[in-house]
């Protein structure tokens, strides 16, 4: 599915594990986990997306090996055959970024969802939210790599010769084009060569709903000719708004496994 709908997930809160994957841009000042503590839907775990990245490197959210994701996730209780609800209360729609991990450590994808519009729309919709922490038993997941659902800095450079993919950056017009300072010091402005730049916000509604197929198709094809024949990767600024596109373009390319530049423009551009 990729997607639910909150009232989907209203009627099938016991039968699947739901995890709170909100995380926001440093500069809002805003914490995801304390505001989980305080509110979020039923039975939800916390997923810390800073928290459950590699420490070795400085850059943020890279994945980390396959034994610290199986611990992660088994210390979240989640088993292999759990279908998975993921959401968020973010403006860049962080949920996506998980949708992705669990991807990318071999969780089937007709087991991982996002919840459409996110805790914005469930509290709109005035749904059941709770303070209540849950139990968790602890599991013993094992996961396997999907390595082929990454690029490597290395890859990229490649790849603007031979132009074996193409690459989009779901970071913003202003951005990509260099008009803006990047929001993380140490990084030069502009974008990689031969990229293309599909705002993420573009594929979202005003609610952050996604928009419908019709809209996403004409979206993606207005800005990649001949897009059907080329291998999608995406990119953005560390590898969490990426994720959004590659949802977005599973909607309309439902063979289609989420493949991101992890390293992305905070890789990419540092000076």
């Amino acid at each position: 599915m990729s997607l639910v709908e909150t009232d989907w997930l209203e009627k099938n809160l016991t039968k699947v594990k739901i995890i709170d994957c909100s995380w926001h841009m440093p500069q809002t000042q805003r914490n995801g986990f304390e505001e989980y503590k305080s509110l979020h839907i039923p039975s939800a775990i916390f997923f810390d997306i800073d928290e459950n990245s590699r420490k070795d490197t400085a850059l943020p959210h890279m994945l980390v090996d396959k034994m610290s994701w199986d611990k992660i996730v088994s210390n979240m209780g989640i088993k292999k055959n759990d279908e998975i609800v993921i959401y968020d209360n973010s403006d860049v729609i962080s949920s996506c970024r998980g949708w992705f991990n669990f991807i990318y450590y071999g969780h089937d994808p007709k087991l991982i969802n996002v919840l459409n519009g996110g805790l914005r729309k469930w509290l709109k919709e005035k749904k059941k939210v709770t303070d209540e922490i849950s139990n968790i038993d602890k599991s013993d997941y094992k996961g396997s790599e999907r390595k082929d659902l990454v690029k490597s800095k290395q890859a990229i450079n490649q790849n603007i010769d031979e132009k074996i993919f193409t690459l989009i950056d779901a970071r913003s017009r202003e951005r990509f084009e260099g008009k803006i300072p990047e929001p993380r010091k140490g990084l030069r402005s502009g974008c990689i060569k031969n990229s293309f730049c599909i705002p993420f916000n573009d594929c979202l509604n005003d609610d952050k709903t996604f928009k419908n197929k019709d809209q996403l198709k004409k979206i993606f094809k207005t800005s990649v000719e001949n897009l059907e024949q080329k291998k999608i990767v995406f990119s953005c600024g560390s590898g969490v708004t990426a994720c959004v596109l590659a949802l977005a373009y599973s909607l309309i390319n439902d063979k289609y496994l989420p493949c991101i530049y992890d390293g992305s423009w905070a890789e990419y551009g540092l000076i």
